[in-house]
């Protein structure tokens, strides 16, 4: 595993931020990492890092313990955690380059060709003279990016990296983890936008309340779903009553057709009774639920109020 938890913990006061969590994040995955607003998701990545220290429980990196072996695992884990923070009066490259002369484990002698392809790999090689102070978000974001990937890295973990971004800038990051999963690194990303988690994950873990709730390969946790039946009719009265008498639930509209979650009733009856009723049919489909649709389900909440 690249990431393990096993029972982690983490008290602010009385509260309890994070409750016995217990991550698994297989190696060369990319783990979309998904849970509301104080969810305990940033504090989870942020123990995970050695920034804080957990009140209980065990964490390893790439296969060592941490906090102890901090100094040999960090060098191989790339992070970009709660937005970057860089010195303002000096360039993109400036500022790429005091962070490479920090690094112990840095060639000097590559330096320069590193930073260049790193600015190159998140479109800001045009603005790599250009001060911090007046980068936008979406700029920002992207240095820190780029910082994530001055050395290459074993594990990347990525909090929110498309804040800012516009659906271009999306666009490209979702292309960026895509190729460094195909070079074999494991890449840990949170974020808000569902849609995007969807096309790029190969596992999900969703954070509720401090509690890790589902976690797996991407579509394992999404058959766990229940689909939902998606009627095209006129009738849309007398479907709702027929859906009732079935014992299901019509979704509040969306557009012009008639939809209800299936649980244990069989399509195959549904499209009986519809029939036995005298209901016009145009379509019936069955529509297995996406990330949004089942993160709904589990949380309560839709993907706008994700952090």
């Amino acid at each position: 595993m690249a990431v393990r938890t096993r029972g982690l913990t983490r008290r602010f006061g009385s509260q309890v931020a994070v409750d016995g969590v217990d991550l698994e994040v297989p190696r060369g995955a990319v783990y979309g990492f998904l849970g509301p607003n104080g969810s305990g998701k940033t504090t989870t990545i942020r123990m995970l890092l050695g920034l804080i220290a957990a009140h209980a429980g065990e964490i390893e990196l790439l296969g060592q313990p941490m906090p102890r072996s901090a100094a040999r695992v960090l060098p191989s884990v790339g992070a970009l955690i709660e937005g970057p923070a860089f010195h303002p009066y000096i360039g993109g490259a400036r500022n790429l380059r005091r962070l490479d002369l920090m690094d112990a484990t840095a060639d000097p002698a590559t330096s320069a060709a590193r930073i260049a392809e790193a600015l190159g790999r998140v479109g800001l090689t045009a603005a790599a003279g250009k001060r911090f102070r007046n980068y936008s978000l979406g700029m920002k974001q992207r240095l820190g990016l780029a910082a994530a990937l001055l050395q290459p890295r074993d594990l990347l973990i990525l909090d929110e990296p498309t804040n800012g971004l516009d659906p271009q800038g999306t666009r490209e990051v979702r292309k960026l983890v895509r190729d460094l999963a195909s070079d074999g690194t494991t890449v840990l990303v949170s974020s808000h936008l569902l849609s995007e988690i969807e096309q790029v994950a190969t596992h999900v873990g969703i954070m509720v309340g401090g509690r890790l709730v589902r976690q797996g390969p991407l579509s394992e946790v999404l058959a766990e779903g229940t689909p939902r039946v998606v009627i095209g009719t006129p009738d849309v009265d007398v479907t709702h009553a027929t859906l009732r008498r079935l014992g299901l639930e019509p979704l509040p509209p969306a557009g012009a057709d008639v939809s209800a979650r299936l649980g244990s009733v069989a399509v195959e009856d549904v499209a009986a009774a519809l029939v036995q009723a005298g209901v016009r049919l145009r379509r019936l489909d069955v529509v297995r639920p996406d990330l949004e649709d089942f993160f709904v389900s589990i949380t309560g909440e839709g993907f706008d109020v994700l952090r």
